[in-house]
C-alpha cells in the first residue's frame, strides 16, 4: 500500500499563463486557468512528482461577478460576490461546474469529465471539494438533474426554523450588504427578504465585511434558537446533499474534501458517509477540521482522514519562527491525535493558510526542507501539497478583495508566478525555474517519491527517538533544534533526521534498547546507514554501537535525511 499523496490544485490560477496582474482585475484584464491546461504532460509530470492525488479544488459553480448569462447562467449580484472571481466556497449550483474553467462553457461539464478521465489515465486520483455548510445566496440549480428540488424551493419562510426548510430566516429583517461593498453597486441593489443566516453561523440580518456574508448557512436540523436537534425524521437538507454527494460519485470522483465538516453534525455524516460507502466503498472523505476535541467524533462518523492543522501545523509554523522548539512533537504525540494519528492528514500549505515562503511565514522556501520532511514521514498518514509549494511560491502583493496577506487569492483572477515558470509555455518541464526553484522542487519529488517507495513510511510502526537522545544523553543533539525518529517494518528500516538549526549538525543518534530489538536489530551485526533524501552520508556502524554510542551522524543546516538501516 502506498502513500496517500495529495496536490491541492486551484484550477482557476494553474494553467493561468496571461502576466497581468491588474488589481481587483476582470477575467478578460487578468485571464484565468481552464480544464483543459492541466494536460496529460502536466498530469504526468505531477505522477513523477510522488503525487497520488489532485485535489482540483473550486470546480463546483460558485457566484461570481462575471457574466454568463449567454450560457443560461443567472447572473450574480456583485454586492454579495467576493472578489470578481468570486469565492469557490459560495456554490451556487452543486450540479454544474465553474464556467470560468472551460475553454468552452457550453460544454463545461464534459471539459470536467474529460478532465477527470485524463487525471485517472495517468494513475492519479481525483478529489473534489464538498461544501455542506452553506451556499451562495444567489443559490440555483439550472441543470439539477429530472426529480430534484432545489435548496430553500419548499422552504416556509415565514419561520426562523424548520426541520424540513434548507435556511435559517431572521423574521422581519430584510438583509443589510456590509458598507464595505457598496463600491460595487448600489447598497439597495440586492434585496433578500427575509434575511438568511450567514454561513459562519452569523444569525442576523447584518454581517459584517469579515463575516461569511456572501454565503447562507444550510439547516441540518438544529434549531439554533433553542439548541434543540431534530434528526428524527431525516431532515430535507440531508436527503439533498447525499443526492448531491452521490451526482459527484457516479462521476468517478474518488475522495470529497468537506469543507468545514465540524459546523454540519456528526449524525449526517455518519448517515451521509455509509450510504455513500455501501456503493461506493472505496471513496476517501477528507475533513476539514479545526477542534482536537471532535476528532475522535468525526473519524467515528466515517471520515477516513481529517485536517492535521490545530496540531502538527501549528507545532511547525511556531517552530521555525522560533516560538517553540522541536522537543514539543512529544507533546503533540500525546494529544488528542494518539490512537487516531493516521488518520489525520499533514502539510504545511493549503488555501486557507499563508504561503510558507511568505513574508508573513518563513519568508524562505528552504526552511521547508525539514518541515516537510517531518510531516510526510512522521505518520503513514496522508500528506498534502499546494500547487506552487514545490517552487517556492510567496503570494507577492496584492491582488484584489484577499489584499496582501502573504495568501494566493481565491477570489480573484489572478496568476501564481512560480508556477507560470514551471509550466514554461504548456511544456511542463521547469524551464524558467531558477536554478534554486529546481533545487527545491527535487526535494519535493524525492520526498514523495520516497513516501511512495518506502513500506516504512506508507505502512510502518513510529520509534521514538525523542528520550533516548534529549537532555545531552546523546553527544550534540539539541533537542529543541533537532528532532530524530524512527519508521520501520519487519524488511524496511528508517530514521528521519530533520534540523532546523542555523549551525550544521554534528552529532550521536542513539537507539533505545528496546527501540533496538522492536526494530529486529542485532548487536552482533553490522549495519550500512545511508541518506536517501538528499545527501551522499554513507557509513557502516557495528549494532551495538546504536544503543552504546550512537550513530554519528553529520549534516547540513536547516535540513533533513532519511538514513535507510540495511543490517549486513
Amino acid at each position: 500500500m502506498h502513500k496517500t499523496v495529495i496536490y491541492q490544485l486551484f484550477v482557476r490560477l494553474f494553467g493561468n499563463s496571461n502576466t497581468n496582474n491588474v488589481f481587483d482585475g476582470s477575467i478578460d484584464d487578468n485571464g484565468c486557468g481552464k480544464f483543459n491546461d492541466i494536460t496529460a504532460t502536466a498530469l504526468r509530470e505531477l505522477k513523477r512528482l510522488g503525487i497520488t492525488h489532485v485535489w482540483y479544488t473550486g470546480v463546483i459553480e460558485h457566484a461570481t461577478a462575471t457574466d454568463y448569462s449567454a450560457y443560461g447562467i443567472i447572473p450574480d449580484n456583485p454586492l454579495v460576490v467576493k472578489g470578481k472571481a468570486g469565492s469557490p466556497y459560495a456554490v451556487k449550483d452543486y450540479y454544474d461546474v465553474d464556467p470560468d474553467l472551460a475553454s468552452h462553457p457550453d460544454r463545461r461539464m464534459q471539459e470536467f469529465d474529460e478532465l477527470v478521465e485524463r487525471t485517472h489515465n495517468t494513475g492519479i486520483k481525483v478529489i473534489i471539494d464538498f461544501v455542506p455548510n452553506h451556499v451562495a445566496r444567489t443559490y440555483k440549480s439550472e441543470v439539477k438533474p429530472d426529480g430534484i428540488k432545489d435548496l430553500g424551493e419548499d422552504d416556509n419562510t415565514n419561520v426562523f426554523f424548520d426541520r424540513d426548510n434548507n435556511f435559517y430566516y431572521i423574521q422581519g429583517e430584510a438583509f443589510v450588504v456590509p458598507a464595505e461593498r457598496y463600491g460595487a453597486g448600489k447598497s439597495d441593489s440586492y434585496i433578500e427578504y427575509p434575511a438568511k443566516a450567514s454561513g459562519n453561523d452569523v444569525f442576523s440580518a447584518s454581517p459584517s465585511i469579515n463575516d461569511w456574508f456572501e454565503t447562507a448557512k444550510l439547516n441540518y436540523g438544529i434549531d439554533y434558537s433553542s439548541g434543540t436537534t431534530h434528526f428524527v425524521p431525516v431532515p430535507d437538507t440531508w436527503q439533498k446533499m447525499l443526492e448531491i454527494l452521490l451526482f459527484w460519485a457516479n462521476k468517478g470522483i474518488d475522495g470529497f474534501r468537506c469543507d468545514m465538516c465540524e459546523m454540519t453534525p456528526t449524525e449526517f455524516w455518519s448517515y451521509a458517509i455509509f450510504a455513500i460507502k455501501q456503493r461506493f466503498p472505496e471513496i476517501v472523505f477528507i475533513g476539514e477540521a479545526y477542534s482536537p476535541a471532535n476528532y475522535k467524533r468525526y473519524i467515528s462518523s466515517g471520515f477516513d482522514y481529517l485536517y492535521d492543522k490545530s496540531g502538527l501545523y501549528d507545532l511547525l509554523r511556531a517552530a521555525i519562527t522560533g516560538h517553540v522548539g522541536l522537543d514539543k512533537l512529544q507533546d503533540y504525540l500525546n494529544s488528542e491525535i494518539k490512537g487516531i494519528e493516521h488518520n489525520m492528514l499533514t502539510f504545511l500549505e493549503n488555501h486557507d493558510e499563508q504561503r510558507f515562503a511568505s513574508a508573513q511565514f518563513a519568508a524562505s522556501p528552504d526552511k521547508a526542507v525539514p518541515l516537510m520532511t517531518l510531516a510526510a514521514t512522521l505518520h503513514s498518514s496522508p500528506t498534502m501539497i499546494y500547487f506552487g509549494q514545490e517552487v517556492g511560491a510567496k503570494a507577492l502583493g496584492a491582488t484584489g478583495f484577499s489584499g496582501d496577506d502573504g495568501r494566493t487569492s481565491i477570489f480573484d483572477y489572478t496568476h501564481v508566478p512560480e508556477i507560470r515558470q514551471w509550466i514554461n509555455n504548456g511544456r511542463f518541464d521547469g524551464g524558467q525555474l531558477t536554478a534554486e526553484q529546481r533545487e527545491l522542487r527535487a526535494f519535493y519529488s524525492r520526498l514523495l517519491n520516497i513516501c511512495n517507495s518506502e513500506d516504512a513510511v506508507a505502512n510502518g510502526r513510529f520509534g521514538n527517538l525523542f528520550d533516548c537522545n534529549k537532555d545531552g544523553k546523546s553527544q550534540g543533539f539539541n533537542q529543541y533544534l533537532n528532532c530524530a525518529f524512527a519508521r520501520y517494518t519487519a524488511n524496511s528500516r528508517l530514521i528521519v533526521f530533520v534540523t532546523i538549526d542555523s549551525i550544521a549538525p554534528d552529532l550521536y543518534l542513539k537507539l533505545s534498547a528496546d527501540l533496538f530489538a522492536d526494530m529486529g536489530l542485532r548487536k552482533d551485526s553490522t549495519c550500512t546507514v545511508e541518506d536517501i533524501l538528499l545527501s551522499d552520508y554513507k557509513t557502516t556502524v557495528k549494532g551495538e554501537e546504536l544503543i552504546t554510542v550512537g550513530l554519528h551522524f553529520t549534516g547540513k543546516p536547516m535540513s533533513a535525511a532519511i538514513l535507510r538501516l540495511i543490517v549486513d
